[in-house]
């Protein structure tokens, strides 16, 4: 009676990609009316940052127009900016923090 051999199945997973998730700049806009040492405590308060990063940060936005604070995925990036903006907005300051796409 004649044998039959058959070969051993191997199962191979297929692994999806994950990409990894787009990043989002968090952007501080100037204004001329916000006060720089609110602007060094939203930093610090939302951003979690030292007091001297968040001097730089605000004197760089001050010089230049805008800053970059941070780099996040967009969730987070979006919850953060809104946050710091309605913090200014509370205390009656046209403090504006924006996101966008990250190159």
């Amino acid at each position: 009676m004649p044998v039959s051999v058959t070969a051993p199945q191997t199962k191979t997973k297929t692994k999806p990609k994950v990409e990894r998730p787009k990043l989002y700049k968090v952007i501080l806009v100037n204004d001329d009316f916000t006060p720089r040492e609110f602007v060094v405590r939203v930093l610090k308060a939302e951003f979690r940052m030292s007091e001297d990063q968040a001097a730089k940060v605000m004197m760089t936005a001050h010089q230049r127009g805008v800053c970059v604070v941070a780099v996040f995925t967009r969730d987070v990036a979006e919850t953060k900016a809104t946050r710091a903006t309605d913090a200014g907005r509370a205390k009656g300051y046209p403090l504006l923090f924006t996101t966008e796409p990250e190159e």
